[in-house]
């Protein structure tokens, strides 16, 4: 997937809020509450960094469930380092 250059805010709450959880698997909604964002955004924001590879999707019935994935670094290493880049900068 070729990401864009620019890293929002809303991304890295999205980030931030999933990295903190762990190896422990989490929906759109516990996403949009924890990071302060709307569903709408939780939902795309996830999905953005599933097809980068930074997050796991696990397809389940009603919603999808979201972690980060162990291989975020072999898979899309330099998309990562920006948003820990960018998590730094927003502090």
């Amino acid at each position: 997937m070729a990401e864009t250059s620019e890293v929002s805010v809303h991304l890295v709450r999205v980030f931030r809020f999933v990295k903190a959880q762990g190896e422990c698997w989490v929906t759109a909604s516990a996403i949009a509450s924890g990071a302060d964002v709307q569903p709408r955004t939780a939902r795309s924001h996830a999905l953005r960094l599933v097809q980068a590879g930074i997050f796991d999707q696990a397809e389940l019935f009603p919603g999808h469930r979201y972690r980060l994935s162990d291989k975020a670094a072999q898979r899309n290493r330099t998309f990562l380092q920006r948003l820990e880049s960018a998590a730094e900068i927003f502090g």
